[in-house]
């Protein structure tokens, strides 16, 4: 499993290693450099010191040349040679080291043996003087201090990994008990987690999921709800259903049988719209994603749907018409909204009284392809169409027609539906001035 401190550490902790690294080969050039600066200038001092002394005179003098010419031994020893102006050796510090003539003044490295030495040569009219120190001394010496950094530099870095493994912990420590607040939760807690000592770059994340807890708490509460609702609507039908088989039984002749008979029927197709209508809007719900989006024809939809519910209508001695204009089509799931105009249809024959009017449309608004079903029944109150909306809401209004009673669950389905397509669903007074005019305006169609 990943681990958020872990992976700091190691990128943070490499890169301190790194600069590490850096800062120890940044120092070894630049005190090798400055040793090289130094020592060259103190070759040069040497071997001009040195065409000073007159090595032919004495043994002393020579003594005392020998003596100018080491600055130390080893790696650190100087070697000088004093040459004749035609190329004669007259003196060398150390035989050992056979440097070859130079006849110009300046710095040069010659490799002898083994060795690379950096040599001074200093010309002048009594003769060639030669200074040489092994290059390999200055290179130990820079490397040599260099790492005398290195432990200091490790030990900030050691400082500096503890230190930050600290402040990860100190600093992931309200996530910690963020996590162990969700975790001694029972399963139906929803409250939301505490963020007021969150570090500002948790907080966005616990946000999210104080979000998330909100919306599933809403949703179950929506949930219990709508069992309890849809528990309550289903025992009243099966009470009834149970009544009339019991009258059924107890019918003493045939007429009696045949308007138990009836009435029971009636109970079962209730029953049977119901379980319909709660099937419907558990379809529609916003978490389902059951949906096949394709170009609909809002004018075959009505058209359809109108010679659908004709006989219906003509049944109840209600006028139902189409008015629709050629063209009108939206990207939607086309059985949702067979389901949708369905509902609108059936609630407008439901309360339209007989030798009523119901135009269903299909047409434009303000640019954008809408559905509209017209009716001059009694309508809905200003005060009450937010409320028509809701599961097993049912209006003040009594159905037009005899044991029509809805089920409160077509308008929720509209509602559902148009939510799930982006469309906007509103009501308003029929243009005659009685009745309902519902409109649903769909996004306009590519």
């Amino acid at each position: 499993m990943r681990s958020i401190e872990r992976h700091l550490a190691v990128w943070v902790l490499g890169a301190a290693s790194l600069g590490l690294l850096l800062l120890m080969l940044v120092a070894y050039l630049g005190i090798l450099e400055d040793l090289n600066e130094t020592l060259d200038q103190n070759l040069r001092q040497v071997a001009q010191s040195v065409t000073v002394i007159d090595t032919s005179s004495t043994r002393a003098d020579r003594a005392a040349a020998t003596a100018a010419s080491r600055e130390g031994s080893g790696e650190w020893e100087i070697v000088v040679l004093k040459w004749t102006p035609d190329g004669q050796l007259g003196f060398s510090s150390n035989t050992a080291v056979a440097l070859r003539f130079e006849g110009r003044t300046g710095l040069t490295r010659q490799t002898v043996g083994p060795a690379d030495w950096d040599v001074y040569t200093v010309v002048s009219h009594a003769g060639v003087v030669q200074a040489a120190q092994r290059a390999s001394a200055q290179q130990d010496e820079a490397a040599e201090l260099a790492a005398r950094l290195f432990l200091p530099a490790a030990v900030l870095v050691a400082v500096l990994g503890a230190l930050l493994v600290y402040a990860l912990r100190r600093g992931l420590e309200p996530l910690d008990r963020a996590a162990g607040d969700v975790a001694a939760r029972s399963a139906a807690s929803l409250a939301p987690i505490a963020d007021d000592d969150l570090p500002r770059e948790i907080r966005p994340l616990v946000q999210s999921i104080n979000g998330l807890m909100q919306r599933l708490d809403t949703a179950f509460s929506a949930q219990r709800r709508f069992v309890a609702d849809a528990a309550h609507e289903l025992r009243t039908p099966v009470t009834a259903l149970r009544l009339q088989l019991q009258l059924l039984d107890s019918a003493s002749d045939e007429a009696g049988r045949r308007a138990a008979s009836a009435e029971l029927r009636a109970g079962i197709a209730r029953a049977q719209h119901l379980i319909e209508q709660l099937l419907h809007l558990s379809r529609v719900a916003p978490d389902t994603d059951r949906q096949r989006i394709e170009a609909v024809s809002l004018t075959a939809l009505v058209r359809n749907t109108v010679a659908r519910y004709s006989r219906l209508a003509e049944h109840r001695g209600i006028d139902l018409g189409a008015r629709a204009e050629d063209g009108i089509s939206t990207q939607a799931d086309r059985d949702e909204l067979t389901t949708l105009l369905a509902n609108l249809v059936e609630n407008a024959l439901r309360y339209t009284p007989r030798g009523g009017v119901v135009d269903v449309l299909a047409t434009r608004l303000a640019g954008r392809p809408a559905l509209q079903v017209i009716d001059n029944g009694p309508g809905v109150a200003e005060a009450e169409r937010e409320r028509v909306f809701d599961r097993f809401h049912r209006a003040d209004v009594a159905p037009a027609h005899e044991g029509e009673a809805g089920s409160g669950l077509g308008l929720a389905i509209v509602k559902a539906i148009a939510e799930r397509h982006g469309a906007e669903v509103s009501l308003h007074t029929a243009p005659s001035g009685q009745g309902l005019d519902v409109r649903v305006a769909f996004n306009a169609s590519p």
